[in-house]
C-alpha cells in the first residue's frame, strides 16, 4: 500500500463506508460494489472500504472484536500478533514495572495497543510510511501512545522509555527468512540493547535455533491451541527466568512449563501414547515433560512420548494405543478394513512415508474413522492404531 491509499483508508469517508458494511460474504463482492457505484460513491472509495472490510472480517478470529474500530493492509495483517499474544507481551512490561515502552516495528500497532491499554507510554516507530499512517489511526484511542516514521535503531535514543520490544520482519520478496541476521531489524541487533533498558523483548521465528538464545535471555515458546506461533526472547526486569519455557495457551487458559533441556530416556511402548505440544518440543522440554508424567520416549530419535497409565496434560495430546502393526500398506490396509474404517486420521514422525501417499493406497471404504500414528520404535518404523483420551 502506498501513502495516497493509507489515507484514503483512514479517511472518514472510508471508515463510515467500511463500516456499514459489516463482514459482508466475500461472494457478494461484486454485488456489493456495483450497489455502492450506483449510490454515488467514486470507485476508490468503494475499493477501499470493501477492502477495509474484508481484511477487518479476516482479522477478526485473530484479534476479536477491536478489529470495528482498526484500518489494515493485508500484510500488516498476516504479521499482526494475535490479540492473546499481544496481552502477553504487554503484561511483561506492566509486571517488570515500565512506564513507556518503544516498538522498534510496530507495523499495524497490534502489540503497542496492548502495551498502551495497559497504562504505558508507547512510541511506535515503523519504517514503511504507509504503515505507520495507519498505524496512528490504530493507536489514536490512547494520547500516550504515538507512531514515528523512521529508522527505529537510529531514532531509539531520542526516545524517552524505559522498555524496548520489537517484532523484526522474517520475510521479503524471497519469501520467509531463517536465518536471525537476516532479521529486519537483525536481531544481534536487538538483542545488544537489553544493557540500556530496563526490559527488552523480541519476538522471534518458533524455529529459532537454540544456540541463539543469548546467555541470560528467557526464551519463551508458545502455542496458541496447537500453533506454536513464536518464540519471546526476555531480558531484564521482563524475564522471569534464565533458559527455556513453553507457554501453551488452550481454550484461552495458560500453562507454562520449564526447565533444563534434557533428552528424556527411551523404553518399550506402553498402554498410552503422549504427542507432546508443540511449543514444548521446540522448547526442547520433552525430557522435562518426560519426568513430570512418569513416562519416555517410543525412540531416542522421535518426540513421541509412552506411558503406561492413563495421562491427560495440557502439554501433550494423549492417545491409548489400541494395536502395534508393521509399516506395511498391505497388512495396514486389510487390519483397518477388518474393522470397517473408512475414514482415518494419519499422524508421522520420523518416516519418509506422508498421509498424502498412504492414504490413497490404503482404498478404504467403511464407516468407521480411526487414528493412526506412523512412527519409530525401538529403532524400527512401525504404524499404531490409536484412539484419542477424552480432556
Amino acid at each position: 500500500m502506498d501513502p495516497v491509499a493509507a489515507r484514503l483508508t483512514v479517511s472518514d469517508a472510508c471508515l463510515e463506508l467500511a463500516g456499514s458494511l459489516g463482514d459482508f460474504s466475500p461472494k457478494d463482492a461484486l454485488a456489493v460494489s456495483g450497489r455502492l457505484r450506483r449510490e454515488g460513491h467514486a470507485p476508490e472509495l468503494v475499493a477501499a472500504a470493501m477492502s477495509l472490510a474484508e481484511l477487518r472480517r479476516e482479522a477478526r478470529p485473530r484479534l476479536g472484536d477491536a478489529v470495528d474500530t482498526m484500518v489494515f493492509h493485508r500484510a500488516g495483517l498476516e504479521q499482526a500478533s494475535r490479540a492473546v499474544v499481544s496481552t502477553l507481551h504487554a503484561e511483561r512490561f506492566a509486571d517488570a514495572g515500565c512506564t513507556a515502552v518503544a516498538d522498534l516495528t510496530a507495523g499495524l500497532g497490534a502489540d503497542a495497543r496492548a502495551v498502551a491499554a495497559r497504562g504505558l507510554g508507547v512510541v511506535a516507530f515503523e519504517a514503511d510510511e504507509a504503515t505507520a499512517i495507519l498505524a496512528a489511526h490504530n493507536l489514536a484511542p490512547w494520547p500516550a501512545a504515538r507512531v514515528v516514521h523512521g529508522d527505529s535503531l537510529v531514532l531509539l535514543a531520542d526516545a524517552d522509555v524505559d522498555g524496548v520490544f520489537a517484532d523484526p520482519a522474517r520475510r521479503n520478496a524471497r519469501g520467509r527468512r531463517h536465518d536471525p541476521s537476516d532479521y529486519s531489524p537483525p536481531l544481534d541487533a536487538v538483542l545488544d540493547l537489553a544493557s540500556r533498558y530496563r526490559a527488552l523483548g523480541v519476538k522471534a521465528g518458533p524455529s529459532l535455533p537454540h544456540e541463539a538464545v543469548p546467555a541470560g535471555f528467557e526464551a519463551e515458546w508458545v502455542s496458541v491451541d496447537g500453533d506454536v506461533v513464536e518464540v519471546g526472547l526476555w531480558a531484564g526486569a521482563a524475564a522471569r527466568r534464565e533458559g527455556h519455557a513453553a507457554l501453551v495457551v488452550r481454550g484461552g487458559v495458560r500453562h507454562e512449563i520449564a526447565g533444563p533441556t534434557d533428552r528424556a530416556p527411551a523404553g518399550a511402548l506402553g498402554e498410552h501414547l503422549l504427542e507432546p505440544d508443540g511449543a514444548v518440543i521446540r522448547a526442547g522440554l520433552v525430557g522435562v515433560l518426560a519426568e513430570s508424567l512418569g513416562a519416555r520416549l517410543v525412540d531416542p530419535s522421535i518426540a513421541y512420548l509412552t506411558a503406561d497409565a492413563p495421562v491427560v496434560t495440557p502439554f501433550a495430546r494423549a492417545y491409548r494405543v489400541l494395536e502395534r502393526l508393521p509399516l506395511d500398506v498391505k497388512v495396514l490396509a486389510k487390519e483397518l478394513r477388518a474393522r470397517d474404517i473408512g475414514t482415518v486420521d494419519i499422524k508421522k514422525r520420523g518416516v519418509d512415508l506422508t498421509p498424502e501417499q498412504l492414504r490413497p493406497r490404503l482404498k478404504l471404504r467403511g464407516t468407521g474413522r480411526a487414528t493412526l500414528v506412523l512412527t519409530r520404535l525401538e529403532g524400527r518404523h512401525a504404524a499404531l492404531l490409536v484412539e484419542p483420551v477424552p480432556g
